[in-house]
Parts: structure tokens; C-alpha cells; sequence
């Protein structure tokens, strides 16, 4: 016969398992977001948000996360094995999954929890790179175990995005005209000659020597190559481009202040507001294994897709 206390113990377990798994309504303020499987989504926000959906964003359930935490988490990148994730954001904490984001651990935290970070970028399975505000720029070459920092910037500058381009080249955007390159995984950065002086938030690589460096008042500028040279893109209105996406079938996404949507479709020479479900500021975008849109943001979790574009005369 079982222990009286058997019955209660399952019970409880079972609550814990059924509260863990309750779908939750994506309405809450979201910031970053991955797909490293076809059937695993992962988006972050505020108030220590992690949500993950197993079904291509149809529903959604919190993850596991240590207590007592309320940090606005603003970024997340996987490992190639699609298992192990990071995740930043203020009080300058990084955490880490190692079960493909169902529950997340502390891994780095400053003393200074006034900073904080704004984007991170796993390089390869042991090096993990994490930029933030004011110069903030830690790296672990560990797999997590240990994180260094380190200056990269004689100003202390806030550090926006991170991205990789398709030969391995990495580019970090920030304010004041932060245009930066680096050819060796992050061990040396090299600036680029920036267009403008005012604040980037990306460098979006089309092609091996071709970019689009977006940022405020709908400023797009494009280079075919690497940066030596820019071309001002024209955009229907001047509003924050925060975020932008460069889908299969070769559109290029652009998105940010409330009701701005834009999309080309010659890889960025020109652009065009483009109708979407949905009226609040974005943050980022994703593009589904299905085929469709996910847009996190002020909004939460939106999905939706995009009007084919129209025949060219």
C-alpha cells in the first residue's frame, strides 16, 4: 500500500506540471524571439517574459525561470544544436537554456545592475557575445561558463545589434553612427565609415559584400560593397527603423514605430509600405517553418502574411 502522503505528492506534482503547460495569450510586450527548429519558438520581453510554442506560434507556454526575476529581457540567440540559448536584457543578466529553452538559469549577472544588455549573438557552440548599453560588451569563449568583458569603443556608446553575414562576418550597429566589422569571429572589430551620425539599429546582410544599415527617422542606406560606399534608400515616411528581415523568397522586411511596414522586393534598392493586422511598434520578426509572419512586439506575438506582391507592368 502507498504512503499517505504518496496521493498528495503525485497531486501536487501533476498541478505543477498542468500550470507549467497552461497556454498563455502572447499580449505582452516582446522583444526578441529565435526559431532554431522547425517546431520550436522562443520570444522574450518584459518582466522576465519566455514564452515557447511547440505548434508554429499557435499557442504559446511560459518557461521556467529562476525567482524573483523581473528583468525586461531584450535578446536571444541559439546554439547550432538548436538546445542551448542565451538570453539578455537589463539588470545585466544573461541566462542560459540547455533544454531548447523550456526552463533558463542564470549565467552572468553584473554588480552594476543599472546596465544593461540589448542584444546577444552565439557565434559558434563556445563563444557567446552580449552588447548592450553605454559600450556594454561581455563574451564567454566557454560555452557559458565564464563571460569576460571587454572595450571595444573608445566612447562609451550604446551598443545596438549584432549580426552575421552568410561568410561568417559579423557587424554591430549603435548609436552616433556606430558602424563596426569584424572578420574574426569578434576577437578584432574594424569601423565602417558610417553615412550618417545618428543611431543605427542593424545591419541586415543581403549577400556577401551587400548591406542595409537601418536606424532612426527612416533612415535606410544599402552598399554592394561591405560599407565603402552607401546609397540613401528612400522610405514613404521617417519613423525608427527598429528591426528588419530578409524572408526566403529574397523580400526584405522592414519594420519599428507604430504603423511602419515596409517591404522591397529587389533586395533593397527600393521599398513600400506594405498593409499588416496591426497598429503598435515592432520589435522584431521571424519567419515561420509554414511560410508565415510573426512579428513581436508592442502587441505581443502577432502572426499573419504578407499580400503577394502585385505583377510588374
Amino acid at each position: 500500500m502507498f504512503p499517505s502522503g504518496f496521493f498528495r505528492a503525485v497531486f501536487l506534482a501533476a498541478l505543477v506540471v498542468s500550470t507549467r503547460a497552461a497556454d498563455v495569450t502572447p499580449r505582452m510586450l516582446l522583444l526578441a524571439g529565435a526559431q532554431p527548429t522547425a517546431t520550436n519558438l522562443i520570444a522574450v520581453g518584459e518582466r522576465a517574459t519566455i514564452l515557447r510554442s511547440a505548434d508554429s506560434a499557435r499557442t504559446w507556454q511560459s518557461a521556467s525561470l529562476p525567482a524573483g526575476l523581473t528583468a525586461t529581457l531584450t535578446g536571444l540567440s541559439f546554439g547550432p544544436d538548436g538546445t542551448h540559448a542565451w538570453a539578455v536584457g537589463h539588470d545585466a543578466i544573461i541566462l542560459a537554456t540547455t533544454d531548447a529553452g523550456r526552463t533558463w538559469q542564470k549565467s552572468w549577472q553584473s554588480e552594476n545592475l543599472t546596465e544593461s544588455f540589448l542584444e546577444v549573438l552565439v557565434v559558434d557552440a563556445r563563444h557567446i557575445i552580449a552588447i548592450g548599453a553605454y559600450g556594454l560588451y561581455v563574451e564567454s569563449t566557454d560555452g557559458g561558463t565564464t563571460w569576460q568583458r571587454r572595450k571595444i569603443l573608445s566612447d562609451d556608446l550604446h551598443l545596438n545589434r549584432l549580426t552575421r553575414g552568410p561568410t561568417g562576418t559579423l557587424y554591430l550597429a549603435g548609436e552616433r553612427g556606430t558602424l563596426l566589422r569584424s572578420k574574426d569571429a569578434g576577437a578584432t572589430w574594424q569601423p565602417i565609415e558610417a553615412p550618417y551620425d545618428g543611431s543605427f539599429y542593424g545591419i541586415l546582410p543581403l549577400a556577401q559584400n551587400t548591406l542595409v544599415a537601418h536606424g532612426l527617422r527612416g533612415r535606410l542606406y544599402r552598399t554592394d560593397d561591405d560599407g565603402r560606399t552607401w546609397n540613401l534608400i528612400s522610405v514613404p515616411d521617417r519613423v525608427l527603423l527598429a528591426t528588419a528581415l530578409k524572408l526566403k523568397n529574397d523580400t526584405v522586411l522592414f519594420a519599428g514605430q507604430a504603423r511602419a511596414f515596409f517591404a522591397s522586393h529587389d533586395q533593397a534598392r527600393t521599398v513600400a509600405a506594405q498593409p499588416v493586422p496591426f497598429s503598435s511598434a515592432v520589435a522584431a520578426l521571424l519567419e515561420l517553418a509554414d511560410g508565415r509572419l510573426l512579428a513581436l512586439g508592442e502587441a505581443g506575438a502577432t502572426v499573419f502574411t504578407l499580400p503577394a506582391p502585385s505583377a510588374q507592368p
